[in-house]
């Protein structure tokens, strides 16, 4: 035990990310009010002077990925054995890390704003626009973050045999002496922000939908710690056992029971208008991509539309991406680079074109078919529930929207756990369990804190500054990622004149 104590003292990558959540928790709740108002402040600066460059980098990093595919470089395999989990369990894992709850939080919401606020005019229908531009928001740009650091992760440890952590990647990094270090903690410390904002968000979404079916006032105090408890309980249970017996079989229970909620609104509802709008609006996003990517002409929404959605969701995806990219490299062991590129960048893409197609459809036809809208959509927690009273079983479809979401954020929770404990175990790809179990103590101590100061301080409203500042915390990884794509670019020239 003694042993153990010292080697965790002597983790200096460790020991400095605990102090600083330990104190920013500390600081958090002493100063609530000018902790907020700071956050507000750096994050709007940060949307106002990076958002353009945020635009740029989206569409390079989906170039890059695409010419990094089709060319000769694409058919490196990432490792000498055959991959190592089957393609379904590899789609069901990076798509339950990569987006997970965030799909049935705004299944609903996100199309229907759209549909009420077309964000452009183009001439299409506002059904087109609306699907389209939330296609743009989940689309190839978020997978493209996410595959560029699994691109970079993938080929530092199954192709040069480097270990998992970023700063192990180039050996320009290596040549900085704090450098290393500190590119691990600042990884580490977003990881763990972005866990409870997304934590935070999906169980007040999970919340508001049991108040929601109670007929009570969403906002119990003690019903939200709960929720946090049984999921870090059930993501440390999960991290613990591993990736094969823990992580993959979550991930796959989240696939089939996701499915079956689709095609449960998409057989009870206008099929042929959900393929209708599905197909126009893919067709639509794909030959708009680039003027929607810079935002050029007609596709220009206006810098406030922008910086309320757009520059926020780039932000968010890649605040996420080094830990995200970390994990789906982990699990791409044994395919070609081509394979994993295309596979991050277009299967999750078109299942979640789907997925809001078929709620965004529906959803438009309830809206049209009621007398009168009076905003019963506008609420991002509750959005669901109230879509679901219009269908036959509202009960059981809601308790399944609500068993969903606690285990597509257990299985956000126990990657994140996974990923912190190779990062702060020196890299290796099968952490030791204590440091499982410290990290799952950590961020549920982290989360716990965060929902009681959202609820004893309400008028400054910790959660949303908490996702506000995964807007600040990217903006280092946003200027990482351009220095990546170059260094990359380098080392593959090398390996290309090396081998002529």
């Amino acid at each position: 035990m003694k042993s153990n104590f010292n080697a965790l003292f002597k983790n200096k990558v460790f020991l400095i990310s605990a102090i600083i959540l330990i104190l920013s928790s500390i600081l958090i709740f002493v100063f609530t009010n000018q902790f907020y108002n700071s956050i507000e402040e750096l994050s709007l600066w940060v949307r106002e002077y990076f958002g353009t460059f945020y635009l740029w980098l989206g569409l390079g990093c989906v170039i890059f990925l695409l010419i990094i595919a089709f060319s000769k470089f694409g058919r490196i395999r990432l490792g000498t054995s055959a991959p190592e989990f089957d393609r379904l369990s590899w789609i069901a894992m990076l798509y339950s890390a990569g987006m997970g709850a965030g799909i049935l939080l705004r299944a609903v919401q996100e199309p229907v704003f759209m549909f009420l606020n077309n964000p452009i005019q183009t001439g299409e229908t506002a059904e087109i626009i609306s699907l389209e531009y939330t296609f743009y928001q989940w689309g190839f740009t978020a997978w493209a973050f996410y595959g560029l650091f699994a691109l970079v992760i993938g080929y530092s440890i199954f192709v040069e045999k480097a270990d998992v952590r970023l700063s192990s990647g180039f050996s320009e990094f290596k040549k900085i002496r704090l450098l290393p270090p500190a590119i691990d903690i600042l990884t580490i410390l977003t990881t763990v922000i972005g866990l409870v904002a997304a934590i935070g968000l999906g169980t007040t979404q999970i919340e508001g939908g049991l108040s929601h079916m109670e007929s009570r006032e969403p906002g119990s105090l003690l019903q939200n710690m709960a929720l946090v408890f049984l999921i870090c309980s059930l993501a440390f249970m999960s991290a613990w056992a591993g990736v094969n017996k823990g992580i993959k079989r979550i991930s796959n229970w989240n696939i089939y029971v996701a499915l079956l909620l689709m095609l449960f609104v998409f057989l009870t509802g206008d099929i042929s208008e959900i393929l209708l709008n599905f197909f126009n609006s893919l067709y639509h996003y794909i030959i708009d991509f680039i003027p929607l990517s810079l935002a050029i002409g007609d596709y220009d929404p206006g810098v406030k539309f922008l910086t309320d959605w757009t520059y926020y969701y780039w932000a968010f995806w890649l605040a996420w991406a080094p830990f995200t990219g970390i994990f789906i490299a982990r699990i791409s062991k044994g395919r070609t680079i081509r394979e994993m590129i295309l596979g991050v960048l277009l299967i999750p893409s078109l299942g979640s074109f789907f997925w809001f197609s078929v709620f965004g459809t529906s959803a438009f036809e309830l809206i049209e078919s009621w007398n009168s809208y009076n905003n019963e959509f506008g609420n991002v927690f509750t959005s669901m529930f109230v879509f679901f009273e219009a269908y036959p079983l509202p009960v059981i479809t809601s308790i399944m929207v609500i068993v969903l979401l606690i285990s597509f954020l257990v299985t956000s929770v126990d990657s994140a756990i996974f990923v912190l404990s190779m990062f702060t175990d020196k890299g290796n790809p099968e952490p030791k369990r204590k440091y499982r179990l410290l990290w799952a103590v950590l961020i549920l101590i982290f989360c716990e804190a965060i929902i009681v100061l959202g609820q004893v301080k309400p008028d400054a409203d910790v959660l949303t500054a908490m996702q506000k500042f995964l807007i600040i915390s990217s903006l280092p990884f946003a200027i990482l990622s351009v220095i990546i794509i170059l260094l990359f670019s380098i080392k593959l020239f090398r390996r290309r004149s090396e081998k002529i």
